[in-house]
């Protein structure tokens, strides 16, 4: 599909809720296509990354407080934990949800095919546009009363 320029008056003019869910929808959409390849969903993502991210620390109450403000699909949570303590890819001992060898792969399996999905996204954007868009969404987000920091 041709992708045609506009003028900034033209550009400036547009709704911009409309192409922020337009957006959302085609990169959300991509990554999820990506993940179920894998039979995993986003929430399955997120918990593989956080428990990657800070061995032996996360409990599953402290991962559904952390992961509930991102879901937007009333995901069951402990369903997710125990698909993937049943798969092998996570242990529970004391509560604490920890990672496996079989998880780990798993992860980074999804993040190559998460990776694919932002580079086509990428395709044709400088970084530096990048991070303004980024740093512009931020402002609008903080602007309607929330929170424009990066997640932690």
């Amino acid at each position: 599909m041709e992708f045609k320029e506009y003028t900034r008056e033209e550009l400036v003019a547009q709704p911009m809720g409309s192409w922020t869910g337009q957006a959302y929808r085609l990169i959300v959409g991509a990554l999820r296509a990506e993940l179920a390849v894998e039979d995993l969903t986003q929430p399955h993502w997120w918990t593989l990354n956080h428990a990657a991210g800070a061995p032996g620390t996360w409990t599953r109450a402290a991962l559904v407080e952390r992961l509930t403000p991102y879901d937007d699909l009333g995901t069951d949570f402990d369903g997710v934990f125990d698909d993937l303590v049943a798969r092998g890819w996570l242990t529970e001992d004391g509560g604490v949800l920890t990672l496996t060898e079989a998880g780990e792969a798993g992860r980074l399996r999804a993040r190559d095919r998460n990776a694919r999905v932002h580079t086509r996204m990428r395709e044709g954007v400088d970084p530096a546009e990048y991070a303004r868009t980024i740093g512009v969404l931020r402002r609008m987000v903080a602007n309607l009363g929330g929170n424009g920091n990066l997640p932690e």
